[in-house]
């Protein structure tokens, strides 16, 4: 955190809005109904498979005009650049604008810039423009690079395993701020959550009863050039202590898990995890509270008509 601001804009489909919010809350302490949010809170957009992109704030006016004249003072030498307006769908209260205004506007403030203007290779520099509730914003733009879409493909996939985008977000939900914090996947199956958080530079472990699985999961590991440490074993051999685990509550035709084995795993979680965030097919909230933990936040995951629910137990 720091005396920054930045504006990140969003999307998503609406079987995912409200694990977006979610998400949302755990990066930033809110969440807001629209399709941008303002924060000081400094996220890479690429973490996220709902962030569109982010607009470091530079200069904000109530005016282009005054934008344009901020703008001046910015001097890139020789660097290449380009300005991006984000003004390309609804933003809260403002409406989208239509190509040629864009287009009109990205040429007034781009010729305001002291650099080089390239808009055919990609530049050194991207700069975003945007109209927000009736005041304007210039800024470096980070665009999100949509990482988890590269692991969509892994040489070890079944079909009741997270998508990579709901396991990138149970990851960020978890721990979505890394710096110090341990995590373990303590029923990591493939590894799906595992890869994500890997790719985020997460601090994280897996396990699994499975010797099969865990070699999928270290194989699905290497494929992405990551590195991890996933062992195999029951959670009850479980004896390092960490700050949060996830835990994908074991499912599918392979799986006949007793409503107490599920219940033993929750209370192996509640001794070497201070926070817990179970990921479920069924409505266990009986069995969380009576492992020890308390739900603080919540969300629905849908596909279709399959649902998860996403718990934040501490």
């Amino acid at each position: 955190m720091n005396d920054s601001q930045y504006i990140y804009t969003y999307t998503q489909h609406q079987d995912e809005y409200d694990l977006c919010l979610l998400e949302m809350r755990s990066f930033f302490g809110f969440d807001v109904p629209s399709t941008v949010l303002i924060s000081t809170v400094e996220i890479d957009p690429s973490r996220s498979p709902f962030m569109k992109e982010r607009l470091d704030i530079l200069y904000e006016g109530d005016s282009l005009e005054m934008i344009s004249q901020q703008v001046e003072q910015y001097d890139l030498g020789e660097s290449t650049f380009r300005v991006v307006s984000l003004n390309t769908a609804n933003l809260d209260t403002t409406n989208k604008m239509g190509h040629p205004e864009r287009r009109k506007i990205e040429r007034e403030i781009g010729l305001r810039v002291k650099g080089t203007p390239d808009l055919v290779n990609p530049p050194e520099n991207t700069f975003g423009i945007v109209l927000l509730n009736g005041t304007w914003y210039f800024g470096k733009l980070i665009e999100n690079q949509s990482i988890w879409f590269l692991h969509q493909k892994k040489p070890h996939m079944y079909s009741t395993a997270l998508s990579t985008r709901v396991a990138r977000a149970v990851a960020n939900i978890a721990v979505p701020h890394p710096k110090g914090v341990r995590a373990i996947d303590p029923c990591c199956g493939i590894g799906t959550v595992l890869v994500e958080a890997l790719s985020m530079d997460i601090n994280i472990v897996g396990r699994d009863i499975n010797p099969r699985v865990v070699l999928g999961s270290r194989k699905n590991i290497t494929h992405f050039g990551l590195e991890g440490n996933v062992e195999i074993g029951p959670i009850a051999d479980v004896v390092d202590e960490y700050d949060v685990a996830i835990i994908d509550m074991p499912y599918n035709l392979f799986t006949h898990i007793t409503p107490e084995a599920q219940l033993e795993i929750l209370k192996e979680a509640r001794r070497f995890s201070k926070k817990v965030i179970v990921v479920t097919i069924e409505t266990i909230d009986h069995m969380v509270e009576e492992a020890g933990f308390v739900i603080i936040d919540r969300c629905v995951a849908k596909k279709g008509h399959f649902i998860r629910q996403v718990l934040v137990c501490e």
